[in-house]
């Protein structure tokens, strides 16, 4: 029997299909320093320690952070929030990670938030959540996450999980994405223009453009053709040259 227990305060479902631990190890493409989040019960953990890899791992359940410690005992465990934490390399480094689903989406924010630092992500996401981020222009599921994370990586959509790989077995499907930085990244503005458009963008996403984001920009600008479009038919490049139009 584990010395744990599940909380589905906490969204956890834990892997129990080896299979898939080990190719979301072999997806990695051997990092020097790697942050596993949300470790759980170590399903994933014990086919990292393998991995010739500064491995340290942040867990915000105390009763797992203790199962952790006294399961691996040389492992570096971070009793704490990954939405909370500070970097925990000095240099660049690669997260990976079974996220828990309720707070996925905050999770890429915390990766874009350290992009300068992530030299990769491989992670596990609902389906539906690992499409919205994969998704090119003119997909009806490409969106606000699409965008802001193809500005600074690219996104390779891996392979898809179903819920008998886990316990207990969650209601979805999941999918196992990886993020790779860009080689040449668009120029923008700032992150807090691109952020403020983008959202008023998709905000009303069935509108014209024009009409979408009618307030940031001055009305001459407007009368530009790209106007006439609607924001899921933009590249996270068009978005970027917008940001100099912007008031």
């Amino acid at each position: 029997m584990p010395m744990y227990t599940l909380k589905k305060s906490l969204g956890q479902h834990f892997l129990t299909d080896s299979s898939v631990s080990e190719r979301i190890a072999a997806a990695l493409q051997n990092p020097q320093r790697l942050l596993e989040v949300g470790p759980g019960g170590g399903a994933l953990t014990r086919h990292l320690l393998k991995l010739p890899v500064d491995l340290r791992t942040v867990e915000l359940d105390t009763e797992k952070v203790a199962y952790l410690r006294k399961t691996y005992p040389g492992l570096t465990v971070i009793e704490g929030d990954i939405l909370e934490i500070d970097p925990p390399f000095e240099g660049p480094f690669t997260l990976v990670g079974n996220f828990p689903y309720n707070i996925s989406s905050q999770i890429v924010f915390r990766v874009l938030e350290w992009k300068d630092r992530v030299a990769a992500m491989v992670g596990m996401f609902q389906k539906e959540v690992a499409q919205r981020i994969a998704a090119g222009p003119g997909s009806r599921t490409y969106g606000i996450l699409s965008v802001l994370v193809q500005t600074y990586f690219t996104v390779d959509y891996l392979f898809e999980i179903g819920p008998e790989a886990f316990n207990p077995p969650p209601k979805v499907r999941s999918a196992v994405i990886r993020f790779l930085p860009r080689a040449e990244k668009p120029n923008i503005r700032s992150e807090a223009h691109l952020f403020r458009l983008v959202k008023a963008a998709f905000n009303q996403r069935r509108k014209m453009l024009r009409n979408a984001v009618r307030g940031l920009f001055p009305p001459d600008t407007l009368t530009d053709p790209i106007f006439d479009k609607r924001a899921e038919q933009l590249s996270p490049e068009d978005f970027a040259a917008l940001t100099f139009k912007m008031s």
